[in-house]
């Protein structure tokens, strides 16, 4: 998925998780791809937003849900919970995850 997500009117929620790459690969991309395809297949997903990893290895990656439920279902995920660990243990120096309810957007296209 690439590009801006097609989100409903507001409210809706967004997850934001900010990370920074350790040294080595190790599988990374690939989980995170399939993470974004597991995602999109959960109940109140609405669409994911993704920048490109700067020479830091800093990424943004922002998804929309319909609700604070469905994010926490999202997170107990049985797959998502074997990312979530090896991002602990292999793929991150650091990672920060913020949620917020979003309460109004504005989109701009010519």
């Amino acid at each position: 998925m690439s590009g801006i997500a097609k989100t409903p009117q507001a409210p809706y929620f967004a997850v934001i998780f900010t990370s920074e790459l350790a040294d080595g690969e190790h599988g990374y991309k690939e989980m995170a791809d399939k993470m974004v395809e597991l995602a999109s297949t959960q109940k109140g997903f609405l669409g994911v937003e993704s920048s490109t990893r700067d020479q830091e290895g800093l990424g943004i990656t922002v998804s929309y849900w319909d609700s604070l439920e469905s994010i926490k279902n999202w997170k107990e995920n049985a797959m998502h919970k074997v990312a979530q660990e090896k991002g602990k243990t292999m793929w991150y120096k650091r990672f920060g995850l913020r949620v917020c309810k979003v309460e109004r957007d504005n989109f701009f296209e010519m």
